[in-house]
C-alpha cells in the first residue's frame, strides 16, 4: 500500500514536494488571488486546529454550504485531516431541503459561504439540535448576527494557528491516525426518486478512482481545471479534489456563477468537464455570432467548418488523412478553429469530458473536429463517478465507451 493512501498525506506530500506551486485559485472582485501548495497546507492547519479548538471530534459530520471555494475547499480537507467527515449540500437547496440532510447526517459543525447561507441554517436550526456550530467565510452582512454558535472562519483560522504553534505535533499525528479505510466524504444523490441517499465513500474509493483515471487520460500535475459545478455533486469531488490531490494540479474558483464563461477564457483551462447543456450552450453562442458576422467571415467559417467535420475528428483520433487534407484542415486551424477556440477559452485544452445525458452527435462531432478531445463517460456517486470511460481512439458519439479501469461490469 502506498505511505500517501489518504488525501491529508497527499496534502503533506505537495505542501514538501511542490509548495510553491499554485494549487487553489479564486477570482475575488475582478483579481485572481492564487494559494500554493504550502499555503494551501497552512490554511488547512490552521482550519483543523481551530476546528479541534471548537470540540470537534474524530467521527464528527461537517455540512459545507455554498458554491465553489478555495475556504470550502480546505474545510473538505479540514474535516478529513481530524478524522471527520465533510458532507457537502447543494447551495441551491431551500432551508427545508437541508434539513433532511443535516438530520440524516447527524451534522454537528457547519462551515457556509455566507449570509445567505447562515439565515437558512438558523431558520431550521430549532428542527436540527444536533447543529451545534455555523462558521460563516464572507462577513459581509454579518455584523449584526451576535449568537455565540456563529464564528467567523478567519477567527478560527487564528485560533486554530494560536493552537498549533502550543501543540507542536498535533496536525501531523491526527492525519497519521487518518487510514485508507476510513470515510472520506458523504454525498447525497439527488433524490429523483424519493428522498436523498447518502453515499459513503471511502479515502480508499477516492483515491483509487482518481488516481486509475487520471492514470487513463495521462493527467499530470500541470493541468488547471476550473471548479463551477456543486461541490455536493461527485464529479466535483473526482475532478476538484481527488485528482488534483493525486496529481498536485490547479483548481480555478470563478468569482460567481455569471461569470464562469468570462473566467474559463481568462483561465484557459487543460482539462474541463461539462454537462451536454453547457456544450449546447457555447456551441449555439458561436452560431449566432457567425450570422452577425460579414458575409467574408461566414464564407470562411462555414468552408472550413464543413471540411473539419469531414476529416478532423480522424485527424484528432491519429487515423489516415491524405496531405492535401491535412494542408486544408493546417490552413483552417490557423484561419478558424485557433481563433475560435482562443475566444472560447480551449486554447489550452487537452481533454474535455461531458456526462449526465447523452450529448447531440452534432454537439460532440462540433468540438471534436475542431481538435478538441471531448470524450463521454457513465458515471454513479455509487462508484466514485467512473463506471464506463472513453479510450483515445475509440471515442464515438452514440457510445459511453468500455468499463473504467477498475470496474467489472454484468450486464
Amino acid at each position: 500500500m502506498s505511505e500517501n493512501d489518504t488525501l491529508p498525506k497527499l496534502l503533506l506530500e505537495h505542501a514538501r514536494l511542490r509548495g510553491d506551486r499554485p494549487a487553489y485559485r479564486e477570482k475575488d472582485l475582478g483579481i485572481w488571488q492564487t494559494w500554493s501548495w504550502s499555503e494551501t497546507e497552512k490554511e488547512i492547519r490552521n482550519l483543523s486546529c481551530g476546528l479541534k479548538q471548537l470540540g470537534f471530534e474524530r467521527g464528527d459530520k461537517l455540512a459545507i454550504i455554498g458554491d465553489n471555494r478555495p475556504c470550502l475547499y480546505w474545510a473538505i480537507m479540514a474535516a478529513q485531516c481530524l478524522g471527520g467527515i465533510p458532507v457537502p449540500l447543494y447551495q441551491d437547496s431551500v432551508a427545508q431541503e437541508m434539513k433532511y440532510v443535516l438530520d440524516n447526517a447527524d451534522i454537528r459543525f457547519a462551515v457556509v459561504e455566507n449570509q445567505e447561507q447562515t439565515d437558512k441554517l438558523l431558520e431550521i436550526r430549532e428542527d436540527c439540535p444536533k447543529l451545534e456550530t455555523i462558521i460563516y467565510e464572507d462577513t459581509r452582512g454579518m455584523n449584526a448576527y451576535q449568537q455565540e454558535f456563529l464564528h467567523c472562519f478567519a477567527d478560527v483560522q487564528q485560533a486554530g494557528k494560536e493552537f498549533d504553534q502550543q501543540n507542536k505535533d498535533f496536525f501531523e499525528t491526527s492525519i497519521a491516525q487518518v487510514s485508507n479505510s476510513d470515510t472520506s466524504i458523504i454525498l447525497y444523490t439527488s433524490g429523483t426518486t424519493g428522498v436523498p441517499k447518502g453515499v459513503v465513500l471511502s479515502q480508499d474509493n477516492l483515491i483509487q478512482a482518481s488516481r486509475s483515471s487520471a492514470d487513463f487520460d495521462h493527467l499530470s500535475s500541470d493541468e488547471e481545471v476550473l471548479a463551477y459545478l456543486p461541490m455536493a455533486w461527485v464529479g466535483d469531488n473526482v475532478f476538484s479534489i481527488g485528482q488534483a490531490y493525486v496529481r498536485g494540479f490547479c483548481v480555478n474558483c470563478p468569482e460567481n456563477r455569471d461569470t464562469v464563461l468570462n473566467d474559463l477564457k481568462e483561465i484557459g483551462p487543460t482539462y474541463y468537464f461539462a454537462p451536454p447543456a453547457v456544450f449546447e450552450s457555447i456551441l449555439t453562442r458561436v452560431m449566432i455570432r457567425m450570422e452577425d458576422a460579414g458575409w467574408i467571415k461566414r464564407k470562411m467559417f462555414n468552408y472550413f467548418m464543413e471540411h473539419s467535420r469531414n476529416v478532423g475528428t480522424d485527424i484528432l483520433d491519429k487515423k489516415p488523412v491524405s496531405l492535401m487534407d491535412r494542408l486544408i484542415y493546417a490552413l483552417g486551424s490557423l484561419l478558424v478553429y485557433e481563433p475560435l477556440k482562443n475566444n472560447l477559452g480551449f486554447t489550452r485544452l487537452k481533454l474535455a469530458y461531458t456526462a449526465g445525458e447523452a450529448i447531440g452527435p452534432e454537439i460532440f462531432t462540433f468540438f471534436r473536429s475542431l481538435g478538441i478531445n471531448i470524450k463521454q463517460l457513465y458515471g454513479q456517486t455509487e462508484a466514485t463517478v467512473f463506471v464506463c470511460i472513453q479510450p483515445d481512439g475509440e471515442v464515438m458519439a452514440d457510445t459511453v465507451g468500455k468499463a473504467a479501469p477498475g470496474v467489472e461490469l454484468k450486464i
